[in-house]
């Protein structure tokens, strides 16, 4: 009797789509949602009832309706947070059972409770859970970060480039922070150095006080020189 009612039972008359597996991909510390569409490609309205062998660990939106010839309806699995084991396998299962609709709908849980075990059809799934592969970021590489956003470059080191010339200061001793728009000898280039306006951190910049010394001593004896010659200047 039992071999004689499974063959006349009919075939699921619904598509769906996954057909065989919900996938739940984690972490699972919080409310993870997968889709079950169904659908519908008869000329006749089928009533749907989606089942779980653990209904306390899912919530599913719709759990039941009727879906109208041709058309399709999307369900919202939601499985709730839970301490997720690896070496643990899901055995969770859902079921979707469905029937053609009778004419007159009145009472859509008589129509459950006086369906005849031939007019019902089911398919099943398992659910499969799935962690974020955790090559996934060695894969897609990490991005450098902003030297400027992250405090590793300060506003002076960039300011720094578009100085004219930094010839002859790598050996000059720390001085006090230079005057605003000063302009400084450097011996080695014999140019002259401006102190950026916008200046606001200590840097070496100050050439030694000795080599200025010296440069003015020979300018000093040059005038002298010129003088008792009788060359005006």
């Amino acid at each position: 009797m039992a071999a004689a009612a499974a063959l006349a039972k009919h075939e699921q008359i619904l598509v769906l789509d996954p057909p065989t597996d919900l996938k739940f991909k984690g972490p699972f510390t919080d409310v993870v949602t997968t889709n079950l569409k169904l659908r519908n490609p008869s000329d006749r309205k089928v009533c749907f009832k989606v089942k779980t062998t653990a209904p306390r660990r899912y919530c599913v939106r719709p759990n039941s309706g009727i879906i109208d010839p041709g058309t399709s309806v999307t369900v919202s699995v939601m499985l709730q947070p839970f301490d997720y084991d690896p070496n643990e396998k899901s055995k969770h299962k859902f079921m979707v059972q469905t029937i053609f609709a009778p004419p007159n709908i009145s009472d859509m849980e008589a129509v459950w409770k006086e369906a005849k075990p031939d007019e019902l059809m089911d398919s099943k799934l398992r659910c499969v859970f799935e962690m974020p592969n955790e090559n996934d970021k060695l894969q897609h590489g990490v991005a450098e970060p902003n030297p400027l956003a992250v405090g590793l470059v300060t506003p002076l080191t960039l300011e720094m480039r578009n100085l004219n010339s930094t010839e002859g200061m790598a050996h000059l001793p720390p001085q006090d922070l230079p005057t605003p728009g000063y302009k400084y000898f450097t011996p080695a280039n014999n140019k002259f150095l401006q102190t950026p306006t916008s200046y606001s951190q200590k840097i070496d910049m100050k050439e030694a006080i000795s080599e200025v010394r010296q440069q003015k001593q020979v300018c000093s004896r040059e005038l002298k020189a010129l003088g008792s010659s009788g060359v005006s200047v």
